[in-house]
């Protein structure tokens, strides 16, 4: 039986087991997931608990809080935000930054375990991936958010200290992508307050506000009634309980509470337009948003978790069409979706019409993507396409099951913040499969295109125009879109075209090769193979995801290999050839035809290596191999889909000609590397000059030949089960006997240090230093470990010292690493947003401070938090698939064990201050410096 039909019998199966099923009462309440123990206390404080080990020995602990911009009064506008930052600056138990400051011993991180996020209508605080098997942890952690709820010290000394941070943050945050939807927004939602309200708030309010207003915030909206406590985690359900019992039910209910009302947006019959332009906008866009009321929480039962599956599909379907479009001919914009889900005010949905278009080409692409939108109004949508778009949910779902043992904590917070907050379904993993299996089959082509028809309305709508702002810009006027969109509504259409696909992917019979060597590896678990073609391949099974197999291939050689004219197509090959398809098949079949599978495999190039990678699931393991046959054997390369992609490639950059990141990221690249010729910088015109042969010589030179690379496979799969497959598809794959290695093309920092400073036309005055360090460094485990945990210390030292003692950024930026290939070095790269007048005073704090580790090293505290930190994250990383494929092949390409205690731990663990003066003083008292402040211009 070929694959073809047996895939398609599998799904016919799968999709019929509803019939076996009692349907369910689509009126019944979903029911909560029964791992989730909850309830409430009689303050009014709601609390979840979830026993989970993924991570094992840790847990997340959260505070959501129900309170968020749109509770603010005209005359605190942006203070929910700052009281979240408050909330890490001084508690009853935890004054000042204790907080941070106590958990970064055990590794917690601030930033990326520890944080906190607001928005219009909720804050939620977080301290992620605690290390629960540290004696107090969790009673700490549980203080911190009884701290978090009602006892917040908000000193008068720390809000004004936190004003400049704040300050900053609105510098860094009010990009042009920024500053334009807080200008739709308003007229979207025109009449409520979200159009009043842009969770940052107003300058003036954070510079000047009196400390008794924030107080007051604080004493109305955070109650018990309006927070839930959660901790999902490894941990003691019964004993957590009964902590949080003790220890929240002491705080008092508020009394004579203000009430929490849901936000009114007021309907209209009418269209709404909206113009936004912006000097430094990165791109333009049309769109049409229309408002729905979304469905209450008390209707949110089994038939609103059906009716979620319902526009899913649609949705999934829909965006395949465009999908679709985007890869024919000359695309009529660079990129579009239609969508129907959730929009920025609490309880209301959206049906989203949106394109990127080209410059001065708006009309062209609010046709296109309205015409498609009309089209399904028009003729729906059709059996084989819903067939498929229900395998590939099927698939997804049937992975998520499988793998339910690797959910993270976090990901479950997310479902109980969802259900605390909008009274989301709380149903467990195998309910989610077990119901999707039962109402998946009755869900028809008809019922979507009703419910396309339904959302897709003429009133209560905006259309949205947002784009650069120049003299040589045209944009659409209202009269104009309004016309496009009736224009389209009376258009004869013909319907969405189906096409029949092939059965298989592989239609001739491959010879394959067997297995001439098998040399165990028991350092690893693993066996490496030798095949008769000269392929090596190493093996090894790995169960820490029950449904994930990984694949990944490198070879030696990469862009050194290539002229200089040919290093920009190779760096944008990944993304191109990926759009050609493979094999017989473009794109948009092939895609088709993986419909209900999880099976991929691409392609990379660096400088000095070539990698192709590949995931799968067991059931699909075999496709996967089969994509790697066709990839290497043969790849195809399509003209019309070429042009497409590179068209929108290149309309892309040419929308980006004054958005200052790119400017400061060009700027960047030329002068880091001396402005080799060699350097990468994306242009309109280059993109255009990439050739379909360019790509096709580049490819086959790179990829051809088999035996150059060295494959992994590594996964939950066993052996007997690899090998033949291994010797029929890679096998198969075409071999040259070539050998060959990297070349050094000098593509260097220049030596010295450069200082420069860089104007440019800014909306929002602000400076970005940017510096960059490069240093000879031997490439081995001392050193890179080392930089690594200078990076964790200067991490700490710039927040302490820049952020907060003197107010001056939001975040400094630390990158530290060192590389082998193609020579060995160490590279540091520190930056950060500024008031422009504060640039040289806070790089003068950067460069103190590198000084004194290089002078002193640094304190034992923060030595002790980084290399505390980092052996958290890898002991977090052992338990998945990913650390044995990584570990393999850093030993094939490095020759490095990082399993191997001595090289990974135990250095960790060794470090003393002096060593860390040593490799500090190694990576910056010589390096070679780019120093480069970017500032508006005058």
């Amino acid at each position: 039986m070929n694959s073809r039909k047996s895939f398609q019998m599998l799904v016919a199966l799968l999709l019929t087991t509803g019939i076996t099923y009692a349907q369910p009462e689509l009126s019944n309440p979903a029911p909560v997931d029964p791992d989730i123990r909850m309830g409430k206390l009689e303050n009014g404080l709601t609390w979840f608990i979830r026993h989970n080990k993924e991570p094992e020995k840790r847990a997340s602990f959260y505070i959501i809080q129900n309170v968020g911009a749109i509770l603010e009064n005209d005359d605190q506008n942006g203070l929910a935000h700052f009281l979240e930052h408050m909330a890490f600056n001084g508690t009853r138990h935890f004054p000042g930054k204790g907080i941070i400051s106590g958990l970064e011993k055990h590794g917690v991180a601030f930033g990326y375990n520890i944080n906190a996020y607001t928005g219009f209508d909720e804050t939620v605080y977080n301290l992620s991936d605690v290390p629960v098997d540290v004696p107090g942890l969790i009673d700490t952690c549980l203080l911190i958010l009884n701290d978090w709820s009602d006892f917040i010290t908000l000193a008068e000394k720390e809000i004004d200290l936190e004003r400049g941070v704040i300050a900053e943050e609105w510098r860094t945050s009010k990009n042009a992508a920024r500053r334009m939807i807080f200008e739709v927004i308003p007229v979207v939602l025109k009449g409520s307050k979200y159009a009043e309200r842009d969770i940052i708030g107003s300058l003036d309010v954070i510079n000047n506000f009196p400390y008794e207003r924030i107080r007051r915030f604080y004493h109305d909206w955070y109650r018990t009634d309006l927070q839930a406590i959660a901790v999902v985690g490894d941990i003691n359900v019964d004993e957590v309980e009964g902590k949080i019992k003790a220890l929240f039910s002491k705080i008092p209910a508020v009394e004579n509470a203000l009430p929490r009302k849901l936000e009114e947006v007021p309907y209209h019959e009418e269209t709404y337009f909206v113009l936004v332009k912006d000097k430094e906008a990165p791109q333009t866009s049309v769109s049409v948003v229309a408002l729905h009321k979304a469905v209450a929480p008390e209707n949110k039962n089994l038939g609103y978790i059906r009716y979620n599956h319902v526009i899913s599909l649609m949705n999934s379907m829909i965006n395949t069409r465009i999908s679709e479009l985007l890869q024919k001919g000359d695309p009529p914009f660079v990129s579009g979706s239609i969508s129907f889900g959730g929009y920025y005010a609490r309880g209301y949905d959206a049906f989203s019409i949106y394109a990127n278009a080209r410059k001065n080409e708006e009309a062209l692409a609010l046709e296109a993507i309205y015409t498609e939108a009309e089209r399904a109004r028009r003729f729906g949508f059709f059996n084989g396409e819903l067939s498929r778009a229900k395998a590939s949910m099927l698939s997804s779902y049937e992975n998520h099951y499988k793998q339910k043992d690797k959910i993270s904590n976090d990901t479950y917070v997310e479902g109980i913040k969802d259900y605390f907050l909008t009274g989301e379904p709380l149903t467990s993993i195998d309910f989610d499969f077990e119901f999707l299996k039962q109402v998946l089959d009755g869900i028809t082509a008809e019922e979507i295109t009703a419910k396309f028809r339904e959302v897709m309305i003429y009133e209560n709508r905006t259309i949205i125009v947002q784009g650069l702002e120049g003299e040589d810009v045209i944009h659409l006027s209202e009269k104009e879109s309004l016309d496009i969109i009736n224009k389209v509504k009376n258009a004869p259409l013909t319907p969405y075209e189906d096409k029949e696909l092939a059965e298989s992917l592989i239609k001739e019979e491959l010879a394959g090769s067997k297995i001439t060597q098998a040399i165990p590896l028991p350092l690893f678990n693993a066996v490496e193979w030798t095949l008769a073609n000269n392929v090596k391949v190493v093996y090894r099974k790995a169960d820490y995801e029950k449904d994930n197999i990984l694949l990944t291939a490198f070879s030696f050689g990469g862009i050194s290999k290539l002229e200089d004219d040919l290093v920009l197509p190779a760096n944008l090959l990944p993304q191109v050839v990926t759009m050609y398809g493979t094999g017989d098949y473009d794109n948009i079949t092939l895609q088709k035809m993986l419909a209900g599978k999880k099976a991929s495999v691409t392609v990379s190039l660096s400088e000095t290596t070539e990698t192709i990678n590949g995931s799968s699931t067991p059931k699909d393991f075999e496709t996967m191999m089969q994509l790697l046959y066709l990839r290497l054997a043969q790849p195809r390369f399509d003209n019309e889909a070429h042009n497409a992609i590179i068209g929108r490639y290149a309309a892309l950059i040419a929308n980006m000609e004054k958005d200052p990141n790119k400017m400061k990221s060009d700027s960047v690249s030329l002068i880091a590397t001396g402005y080799h010729p060699r350097t990468v910088i994306l242009t309109k015109d280059g993109i255009e000059d990439i050739s379909l042969d360019d790509i096709r010589n580049i490819y086959t030179d790179r990829f051809y030949s088999a035996d150059e690379f060295t494959f992994f496979i590594v996964g939950n799969i066993e052996e007997e089960t690899v090998i033949p497959l291994v010797e029929k598809y890679i096998g198969s794959l075409p071999v040259n006997r070539r050998s060959e290695t990297w070349i050094n093309r000098n593509v260097v920092q220049p030596e010295g240090k450069i200082t420069r400073e860089i104007s440019f036309p800014l909306t929002i005055p602000k400076s970005t230093v940017f510096l960059a360090f490069a240093q000879d460094i031997k490439y081995n485990p001392y050193n890179y470990l080392g930089l690594e945990v200078i990076k964790g210390i200067l991490d700490i030292v710039y927040t302490e010292k820049v952020r907060e003692d003197e107010g001056g950024t939001y975040g400094v930026g630390v990158a530290l690493s060192a590389q082998k290939r193609p020579i060995e070095i160490g590279e540091g790269i520190i930056t950060f947003d500024c008031d422009p007048a504060r640039a040289n005073e806070l790089k003068a704090i950067i460069y103190k401070e590198l000084d004194n580790m290089i002078k002193n090293g640094p304190g034992q505290v923060n030595l002790d938090k980084s290399v505390n930190n980092i052996l958290k994250n890898r002991e977090e990383n052992k338990l998945h698939n990913a650390y044995w494929m990584n570990t393999l092949t850093r030993f094939y390409s490095y020759g490095i064990n990082n399993d191997d205690p001595a090289n990974y731990e135990n250095i960790l663990k060794s470090y003393t201050v002096k060593d860390i003066k040593k490799i500090s003083k190694k990576m910056f008292k010589k390096a070679d410096v780019v120093d480069l402040v970017f500032k508006p211009a005058e």
